[in-house]
């Protein structure tokens, strides 16, 4: 988590689209790790987003299907999460880690072994 910085999130309606982006330090090894998004609903559980393995194949978790693009660029050592026709139940904190592993049910991110991540709200 703290080799990964995370970007992009704000307020947008529902409908709309955001593009969250996902940085890591120097000397992380990108292109030899697997990047999944996370996020941390207020209320509800922190879930498994998205993954992107090194080999370039994705994953998505059922409610994102669709709406939700998950990219590297081994360039720019950056993951990118583009999420369109967001929904109210799409507002969380998003956080950008090395893994492709879902969580435990129960399971918080706590933004003090997480990070920062990035607020994403979705309004009416």
């Amino acid at each position: 988590v703290e080799a990964e910085r995370e970007s992009g999130g704000g307020t947008v309606q529902a409908g709309g689209s955001l593009r969250l982006s996902c940085s890591t330090t120097y000397g992380f090894s990108f292109d030899d790790s697997d990047m999944s998004w996370y996020r941390q609903p207020p209320g509800d559980d922190c879930e498994l987003v998205s993954s992107i393995l090194k080999d370039g194949r994705t994953n998505y978790a059922d409610s994102v299907k669709g709406r939700f693009f998950i990219s590297r660029d081994g360039a720019k050592n950056t993951v990118y999460l583009q999420m369109n026709s967001l929904k109210l139940n799409d507002t969380a904190v998003y956080y950008c880690a090395a893994g492709s592993a879902p969580l435990e049910r129960g399971t918080y991110c706590d933004p003090n072994l997480w990070g920062q991540g990035t607020q994403v709200t979705v309004s009416s």
